[in-house]
């Protein structure tokens, strides 16, 4: 029987690349920084907190056999990849690329290029995310969708899933049926309620909130939780957070 654990990570804590037009936190290993006892957590291999100049990016490169949602909080990220999509990624698009048997592609903050505006000096702040499939050889797929800002405004919503639960729900589907990421914003004294999973991952994204029984998180920092839920989340601040619901582990997929 699994033991019930709560493991908070603070923001301070996590890995960093620094280059002249990137700054990236990275909440497990990730390139270069290698942790052995740090390259995973449930389904979830990668949650990068990411910040681009603009009129940069990241270059094409080749994925495979990984489910990567993306998520902005700020600006404007430009995706194109090999299989003919492109478009402008914005807060409250949720985005999420199947990279099957192999795909290539691009991450740019220069908008303009695809919508013909004038040209800006913007940042783009967004928080990429990958999670293992269930199956993998997959043909590669993309799929972007419009989550009602209203939504996200003191209730717990689901942004993508794989889950048969969540079908009827609005949410972009992921390849991995035990796998689900909610999100929600919250205002000063909202509150929402964890769910209860064999694996939990709460990231604070912008703001500061209070947990259940554990005490306040700052932006940047993360929960792990296994074998438990139902934890009260308050936000003492304007907050955002991303939660992912995970009934697997790596080994199991």
């Amino acid at each position: 029987m699994t033991v019930p654990t709560v493991d908070i990570r603070r923001a301070a804590d996590r890995a960093r690349t620094t280059i002249s037009w990137l700054d990236s936190k990275h909440s497990f290993s990730f390139n270069d920084h290698y942790d052995p006892t740090n390259t995973h957590h449930g389904l979830l291999l990668v949650n990068n907190d990411d910040i681009v100049k603009a009129g940069t990016g990241f270059d094409t490169h080749p994925h495979r056999d990984m489910e990567i949602v993306t998520w902005v909080l700020r600006g404007s990220l430009v995706h194109q990849d090999s299989t003919g999509h492109s478009g402008v990624i914005y807060p409250g698009l949720a985005q999420r690329m199947s990279a099957g048997r192999g795909i290539l592609h691009s991450e740019k903050n220069d908008s303009w290029t695809l919508t013909g505006e004038q040209s800006h000096s913007e940042p783009v702040h967004f928080i990429q995310m990958w999670v293992a499939p269930d199956e993998s050889g997959i043909d590669p797929g993309y799929q972007q969708l419009e989550i009602d800002d209203e939504l996200l405004r003191g209730g717990l919503v689901t942004i993508a899933s794989g889950m048969p639960a969540h079908r009827d729900q609005t949410a972009i589907v992921i390849r991995n049926r035990h796998a689900a990421l909610h999100g929600a914003r919250l205002q000063p004294g909202d509150s929402v309620e964890l769910p209860h999973a064999r694996y939990l991952h709460l990231f604070v994204a912008r703001g500061e909130v209070t947990l259940e029984d554990a005490g306040p998180l700052r932006e940047g920092d993360a929960v792990r939780f296994t074998a438990t839920g139902g934890q009260r989340v308050t936000a003492t601040s304007a907050a955002e957070i991303l939660v992912w619901e995970m009934h697997a582990s790596l080994a199991e997929v």
